[in-house]
């Protein structure tokens, strides 16, 4: 029986907040020309949502193509910035990876973030041997639930969950037919009585008690 874990990537494995809104900061300068305000606070406001969301937040005083393109030049300049400069990983991370993969855990990650993105945390911190796949929005252009059991269904998982730290986590997981684990220790509450963890050491104790059968359903 081939059991997983799927991991949500911002405010779950890491915090890149600060390094995302300085990429986007300089981007803007150097395709405006002028200085325009992106702060920390605003980038976690919009994490773990989709890019065309992030794009009508952020540039929505702009008709839908610009914004589009801004938005596609900041994750350009973004996935440059985070491959040489990386982000804060959370406490634990490589030592709780090492521990779910001798546990027998395939482990992968699904972001609503661009092509790049997830390449770059992998690359500047050299966490490559650790996931099986991953998957993104940008790749496919598909919200999160699809993208999820995707990830599941090409790699043949009999059990798994998805750990993730907002609302938006637990709901895509519930399409997807997941069991959920509220990581707490990221941007977002959940709604509903579901198992969590406070730090990411506590993973590999809950997550041998919720791992459980997907649901029968598919993402044809």
């Amino acid at each position: 029986m081939k059991k997983g874990i799927l991991f949500d990537l911002d405010g779950t494995l890491w915090d890149s907040s600060n390094e995302v809104a300085i990429s986007w900061k300089e981007a803007l300068k150097k395709r405006a020309g002028q200085e325009i305000e992106i702060t920390t606070e605003m980038i976690q406001g919009v994490m773990g949502k989709s890019m065309t969301e992030i794009a009508d937040i952020l540039f929505g005083e702009y008709d839908p193509q610009t914004r589009q393109e801004i938005l596609q030049y900041c994750c350009e300049e973004e996935n440059e910035y985070i491959r040489r400069h990386g982000g804060q990983l959370l406490p634990g991370l490589e030592e709780t990876l090492q521990q779910l993969r001798t546990q027998g855990y395939c482990l992968y990650i699904v972001s609503n973030c661009q092509v790049g993105y997830i390449e770059a945390f992998l690359e500047h911190h050299k966490l490559e041997q650790y996931f099986d796949d991953f998957e993104s929005f940008g790749g496919t252009g598909r919200e999160k639930s699809y993208n999820i059991r995707l990830v599941a269904e090409r790699s043949h998982l009999d059990c798994a969950a998805y750990v993730g730290d907002t609302q938006g986590d637990y709901l895509a997981a519930a399409k997807a037919g997941m069991p959920f684990i509220h990581a707490r220790t990221g941007y977002g509450t959940v709604e509903a009585d579901v198992p969590y963890i406070e730090e990411l050491p506590q993973l590999p104790g809950v997550a041998a008690q919720y791992v459980a059968p997907l649901e029968q359903c598919s993402i044809l």
